[in-house]
């Protein structure tokens, strides 16, 4: 029997990120020793607290179904957190979903159909392309690698690619893979766009409580953004729980309605226990602070190590990752980087970025050490 494939998914490849980490783990499998920066979680254990609340949900029977939307408690203290970040929501504005990946998927889908066009700022996270591709939606991109990655020198080259057919568009700040966090004269000037256009903008923030000395500005929060403001964030990267899959969205009540039929036909509702969980992590700042002072730590050795290469990079101001120059063809340095060095990193082509990878510096710092090291010797810096 032949199977027949739909258009959908048959027009975008695998993920780029987990296709790397799955030839790191078979090297690995053969015994070699690979120093990991292509992986896109903290490698922080899970807080101890946010462990036993999960415990403790269980023991208490929440192993069941919840509503679709997410426990009441929980969107409560998510709006109490949005509303600390200057947004306005109420609990019927919120979804709780397994992951902020399945909340961007729902946001894509009930708003992009067949011919709309949907702008992206490049260097941009893999699946935003692969899910308006899978939507039916046409792709308009910004390069910002002519910028050091940021918008607000860019704001012009935006203003050109995007009009009243933009449909949607795309803000993640900070930045994965660059690890840059647009100013808010960068973010005005997406208001003003958006504005003009009627435009609705997702701001995916799911490493704002990841930052260095800056405070990141949440798009929704300006004049004019609140009724075309999709908010993501998670759980995932600021609370090191990658594996427990939990993230949420925000809006206008009228898109959570629609996405949430989306979201009740495919996930039904995010886990119970973990959204209990979930509750205990937005109360936990110690262990967030610690790790993102670690994360500031390794950045700056990062940087120190690849200027004795004389390796320039732009600093990234949030996130846990950096973009690295390298050959114009940047699959196949990863490629040898990988086999040569046993240092995986992922092709900047990935982010719509070539002749970049993007390494990741969630590692500690004898293994940071050892993958620069490593390029070093075998001559890929």
């Amino acid at each position: 029997m032949t199977m027949e494939f739909t258009d959908r998914v048959s027009r975008v490849e695998p993920s780029a990120t987990l296709a790397i980490s799955a030839l790191a783990t078979e090297l690995e499998a053969e015994g070699a020793d690979v120093v990991d920066l292509s992986v896109g979680e903290p490698d922080f254990p899970t807080p101890e607290n946010i462990i036993e609340a999960g415990q403790d949900a269980m023991d208490a029977g929440h192993t069941g179904y919840t509503t679709s939307a997410g426990i009441l408690e929980l969107r409560e203290a998510i709006a109490d957190k949005l509303a600390d970040d200057g947004l306005d929501h109420s609990t019927d504005e919120i979804i709780v979903t397994p992951g902020a990946k399945q909340a961007l998927y729902e946001i894509v889908q009930a708003l992009v159909q067949d011919g709309d066009e949907v702008a992206l700022l490049d260097p941009a996270w893999v699946s935003y392309e692969a899910m308006v591709k899978m939507a039916g939606g046409d792709l308009t991109r910004v390069d910002l690698s002519e910028t050091d990655f940021q918008l607000e020198p860019a704001l012009d080259d935006l203003a050109e690619a995007v009009s009243d057919d933009t449909e949607l568009l795309i803000v993640n700040s900070p930045s994965n893979p660059t690890g840059a966090v647009y100013s808010d004269a960068a973010l005005e000037g997406v208001r003003d766009l958006a504005v003009e256009h009627d435009i609705t903008v997702i701001s995916d923030e799911i490493y704002k409580e990841i930052t260095y000395g800056v405070e990141p500005t949440s798009l929704g929060t300006l004049e004019g953004m609140a009724d075309r403001t999709v908010t993501v964030n998670g759980f995932s990267k600021a609370y090191s729980m990658t594996g427990w899959r939990l993230g949420y969205f925000a809006g206008p009540e009228d898109l959570i309605d629609q996405a949430g039929k989306l979201h009740s036909h495919s996930v039904s509702s995010a886990v119970n226990f973990v959204q209990h969980a979930g509750l205990e992590a937005l109360e936990t700042e110690a262990a967030v602070t610690e790790m993102v002072e670690a994360f500031e730590e390794r950045r700056d050795l990062v940087v120190d190590l690849l200027a004795e290469y004389d390796v320039d990079v732009s600093v990234p101001e949030g996130a846990f990752y950096m973009m690295l120059p390298v050959d114009e063809d940047d699959q196949a340095w990863c490629e040898g980087a990988i086999e040569d060095a046993h240092v995986a990193t992922v092709p900047g082509s990935a982010f719509g970025t070539p002749g970049y990878a993007r390494i990741s510096y969630a590692a500690s710092e004898e293994r940071l050490e050892e993958g620069i090291e490593r390029l070093a010797e075998e001559g890929y810096l």
